[in-house]
């Protein structure tokens, strides 16, 4: 069995529409914050609705003492929440801190639970980096499954619905369904695509995806590229060769190289980002399937362990289901019905 006949059994998940719906060109968070909110607490509800009912199971009678007992059965529900042992010893300590040997009330250990998660997440604002002249080129990695091919559309219609000339590369060239899911949502939003022939080289894809951005002066050129397991040393090396291809034409490209994660992998997308972000010099992340999980908190230790923002999160199935993240609006949908 080849390299790549390893992956093929792992395809992009089901969900991914055969005929997407028409697309209607979503509001920006600025213009419905509210509505924004309300689709971010909707996706975290699995994991919301998991880690406050352990919250308050805490505190099945009036006040609580704050002792080793108690931390320690905190620290347990945060961790079920995949935050991870770093995030939630922190947030541990930071109660212990605060607290120790006195009897509380969950709305105080849950103000300084909510301060302390808020620290872990925040980040500078971090929007796309757009080229200074020519076109913008966005190359997008993760492995199969990760809702990678979701995550491109979505961005797609982003940039689309700011009035913005997107191409597409359909770099995933050794997975048909891959470049034929990509073809239709590129028709559907009203895209250029770019393909090359089944189980070519995806950088001579990358190379043309560029040229033809160039040749007709778009403004984005998003990258596919082949859903791989970060354990695999020369699928690594493609992408370093990708992106030698794209430095050629474009000297300062790609100008983004946007790692796809699966929220649902929980533990396991600490991994992919390690071995992705070295391989591939990553210069965001975008947490797919919030919607399908109870692990939300697994965004914890990606902040905490990388030095790589968390840009987009991914929110449902349809192309507006897309946010810039976001760490305040995040917090106060995780605990919202804490309090």
């Amino acid at each position: 069995m080849g390299v790549f006949d390893m992956f093929k059994k792992k395809g992009e998940p089901a969900a991914e529409p055969a005929k997407p719906a028409p697309v209607r060109a979503p509001q920006s968070d600025e213009a419905a914050p509210a509505g924004f909110f309300g689709s971010l607490r909707q996706a975290l509800r699995k994991t919301s609705d998991f880690l406050n009912t352990d919250i308050r199971d805490l505190f099945k009678r009036e006040g609580r003492l704050v002792d080793d007992e108690f931390l320690e059965e905190l620290f347990a529900i945060l961790v079920k929440t995949d935050m991870g042992i770093g995030p939630a010893s922190r947030i541990r300590d930071r109660i212990a801190t605060d607290f120790r040997a006195r009897v509380v009330h969950m709305s105080d250990v849950l103000a300084s639970v909510k301060d302390e998660v808020r620290q872990i997440l925040r980040q500078p604002e971090q929007p796309i980096t757009m080229a200074a002249s020519g076109p913008t080129v966005v190359l997008v990695v993760g492995v199969n499954g990760s809702g990678k091919t979701t995550s491109i559309a979505k961005l797609t219609n982003r940039f689309r619905s700011e009035g913005k000339k997107v191409v597409l590369g359909a770099g995933d060239t050794f997975r048909a369904a891959a470049v034929e899911q990509l073809s239709i949502w590129a028709e559907r939003l009203g895209a250029e695509i770019v393909k090359g022939e089944a189980g070519g080289d995806p950088a001579a894809v990358a190379h043309r995806a560029v040229a033809r951005a160039l040749e007709t002066q778009a403004d984005i050129c998003i990258i596919d590229t082949a859903g791989r397991l970060q354990t695999q040393t020369n699928l690594m090396q493609q992408l370093e060769k990708i992106h030698r291809v794209i430095t050629k034409q474009v000297p300062d490209a790609p100008h983004e190289v946007l790692l796809v994660l699966d929220a649902t992998a929980g533990q396991n997308a600490i991994s992919q980002a390690q071995g992705f972000s070295a391989a591939a010099k990553c210069t965001g992340i975008v947490l797919a399937k919030l919607d399908g999980t109870a692990k939300g908190g697994v965004i914890l230790p990606i902040r905490e362990k990388f030095a790589i923002p968390v840009k987009f999160v991914g929110l449902g199935e349809k192309p507006g289901d897309f946010a810039t993240f976001d760490a305040d609006q995040f917090v106060e949908a995780l605990f919202g019905d804490a309090a």
